[in-house]
């Protein structure tokens, strides 16, 4: 695979090569993310204009845009300086007036000479009983009317750059759209009834109503289907690779697990069963195994992880699990420690902490074999730590994990199979999008005795009344956490409201009583306040939303988030089950600041009614849109130009199977419709793709 196939030469070409793009125009365009001609193929036009040719104005609905062809009358230039600059027309039932504010006499009087006919189109309206088109959007000689078309597309502006030129640079990169082999499954194409590629961009260009502009249009339809498909691929040839990876058979003897079952007090849920059979079959398989194991707040999903870590030691090999952060690599190791007790296995820990002689100790026993099961942080994947046979990598809470940083763990020559845990539900269009080239277990269930907790929406006014409530509480011996929100991002404000926050809390319910925590403390004093939470010392932490995933205090039974109108679902909900962990009731109070927007009334009341974390996760999407969601800037979501993610899921499933079915028949893209595929990553700019194939 060379180079970019000679057909879409002409797509990437510089902007200046289009009809009507200058230098200044084409850099404009260039600064507001459209580079070549491909990219204005790609921006469709969101609405249209109905330029259709009347006769007359005459009976029209005012005001409103109307095209008619008119004998051109009497110029009146301005009275005063700033005044209008009239022309008289005619039609052929009706005369009105097209009006020109600091408009240049002699120009007018060029392209709109007395006594010759042009055919103008704008808005018309009354104004002192005369009907007048202030600036028309056209004026034209008859013959060259066959410029305006009947539905003139209205495309996004940059700023300085008009639809004029919008439109004549879209249709000057449409004449260079090639004919491209298909690469879309021909029974695929016909069921849906979609046209070839260069008809389908040919028709989203010239919409000819309203039903064409929606995503629904088999057009358009096709375009958005072109770009998921395109992902797929890249997905599926990274999966591809990651499976060709030399991977090891684990196979599971049970002898360990059967201990850590025995010893539970409850038996593991359908849902439990259900990942660790998928998990197990895995990394019994010779191919690498690359899994997301996704399960809301309470699933149990550390027990399915220890479980997968104990094949790994079954089998002979090693296990490691990778939390994002410190504290979370300690809770791991506490939560972990009794179950390896059980099992009979050697669980060790490493952190950045770990310095000199006794870092060296670890590092000489993990070689050897000694150490079973590592957890820790990114530390795991520093040079100087090897291991004697790692057979699984288990990566905690990271959908700031991208396929890139999930391949690179391949690079490291480990042939391991990786899992990877996530706590955050994701809607199944977002985690095709975003973990395509994954198998995806799904814990969907809570294991028995998670208490479910109580949700109360109470507004600021009743501050009191909450303080009281805590007051009670801390009385019978519970703690309560209180999240601060992040107002700005001026961290100076946010700091501001957790201080006084803490300060009037502490003053109300006394010295040593209050902790605080916030984003702008060294981390060895965050982990300090942290842990004394942990250790029972302080009854309430205050917090901005550092705390949110993994923290795990069993005596918390409540929780307060203020202004919690302002947080996503998503993270309401991933805060609401940092309590609930424990023996005692757990309340969750939503603080609101009034007047709700609708959008927040709605927020809260769904937390309220439901705590499935996927019901959950559908709603945000529906509410915010998929970049806002995981914060597009970081999450690895792809940008489509053209499709719509929360729309449009169901294609992004057909795209991901039809991707996956190519490949498994033809996984070098050498057939025709491999060939044709392999310019459809071109024209997508998937280099990584293209680069799979080639080194493939």
């Amino acid at each position: 695979m060379s180079g970019r196939p000679v057909a879409l030469f002409p797509l990437f070409a510089g902007l200046e090569t289009l009809e009507g793009v200058g230098p200044k125009t084409a850099k404009l365009l260039v600064d507001s993310g459209l580079e070549t001609p491909r990219d204005l193929l790609f921006s469709l036009p969101y609405s249209l204009v109905d330029r259709r040719r009347r006769d007359t104005i005459r009976g029209a609905e005012l005001p409103g845009v109307l095209t008619v062809e008119v004998e051109i009358g009497a110029h009146r230039p301005p009275r005063n300086k700033g005044g209008a600059y009239r022309i008289h027309v005619e039609d052929s039932a009706a005369d009105f007036q097209l009006v020109f504010f600091h408009a240049r006499a002699d120009y007018l009087k060029r392209i709109a000479p007395i006594g010759s006919r042009r055919l103008v189109s704008g808005r018309v309206e009354i104004f002192d009983g005369l009907a007048q088109m202030v600036h028309p959007d056209h004026i034209l000689p008859v013959e060259e009317a066959a410029e305006i078309p009947p539905f003139e597309p209205v495309y996004r502006l940059t700023q300085g750059v008009t639809q004029k030129t919008m439109f004549k640079a879209a249709r000057s990169a449409l004449s260079r759209a090639p004919d491209l082999a298909e690469w879309i499954d021909p029974g695929q194409k016909a069921t849906a009834g979609w046209p070839d590629w260069a008809g389908a961009i040919a028709a989203a260009h010239a919409p000819e109503g309203t039903a064409d502009l929606a995503p629904t249009a088999p057009a358009r339809e096709r375009l958005a289907y072109d770009e998921f498909f395109a992902h797929q691929l890249t997905l599926a040839l990274a999966r591809g690779r990651e499976r060709r990876g030399k991977g090891v058979s684990s196979v599971a003897t049970g002898q360990l697990q059967k201990r850590v079952l025995a010893a539970l007090p409850y038996r593991p849920t359908n849902a439990q069963a259900r990942a660790c059979e998928e998990i197990a079959a895995d990394m019994a398989s010779p191919l690498r195994m690359n899994r997301l194991l996704q399960g809301d707040v309470g699933a149990g999903k550390t027990l399915v992880a220890f479980l997968a870590l104990l094949v790994a030691v079954e089998a002979g090999g090693q296990g490691a699990l990778m939390a994002p952060t410190e504290i979370l690599a300690r809770q791991h190791l506490e939560g972990l420690q009794p179950l390896a007790e059980q099992a009979g296995v050697v669980l060790e820990i490493l952190t950045g902490r770990d310095k000199g002689a006794e870092r060296r100790a670890k590092l000489e026993a993990l070689a050897r074999g000694d150490i079973q099961i590592l957890v820790g942080t990114h530390a795991l994947f520093q040079a100087d730590v090897a291991f004697a046979d790692l057979r699984l990598a288990i990566i905690d809470e990271q959908h700031r994990f991208g396929v890139r940083q999930r391949m690179e763990l391949g690079a490291k020559g480990m042939a391991a199979d990786v899992l990877v845990m996530t706590a955050t539900p994701i809607p199944r269009s977002l985690a095709l999008a975003q973990y395509g080239d994954m198998d995806v277990s799904v814990l969907d269930e809570k294991p028995p005795g998670r208490k479910p907790v109580k949700t109360a929406v109470v507004s600021t006014e009743r501050m009191d009344e909450v303080i009281g409530h805590l007051r009670r509480a801390i009385a019978e011996g519970r703690q309560c956490y209180w999240v601060c929100p992040l107002v700005e991002e001026s961290e100076l404000v946010d700091l501001t409201a957790a201080e006084d926050r803490f300060q009037r809390l502490r003053a109300v319910l006394g010295e040593g009583v209050v902790g605080l925590v916030h984003g702008q403390m060294p981390p060895a004093e965050k982990d300090a306040a942290m842990a004394e939470f942990v250790d029972g010392n302080t009854k309430v932490l205050v917090a901005t939303t550092v705390i949110e995933v993994g923290v795990n205090v069993p005596n918390a039974s409540i929780m307060v988030i203020e202004r919690a109108e302002i947080f996503g679902l998503a993270q309401l909900h991933q805060l609401r089950g940092r309590v609930g962990r424990g023996e005692a009731e757990s309340t969750c109070l939503l603080m609101y600041q009034p007047p709700l927007t609708e959008g927040g009334r709605r927020r809260l009341e769904v937390l309220r009614e439901t705590d499935d974390g996927f019901v959950i996760a559908e709603t945000d999407l529906a509410m915010r849109g998929a970049g806002d969601m995981i914060g597009t800037a970081q999450s690895g979501l792809p940008r489509f130009q053209i499709a719509d993610l929360e729309r449009q899921a169901a294609l992004m499933a057909v795209a991901q199977s039809d991707a996956r079915a190519l490949l498994t028949t033809d996984p070098g893209l050498e057939s025709d419709r491999g060939q044709a595929a392999r310019v459809l990553l071109w024209l997508m700019r998937q280099d990584q793709a293209i680069r799979l194939i080639s080194v493939g």
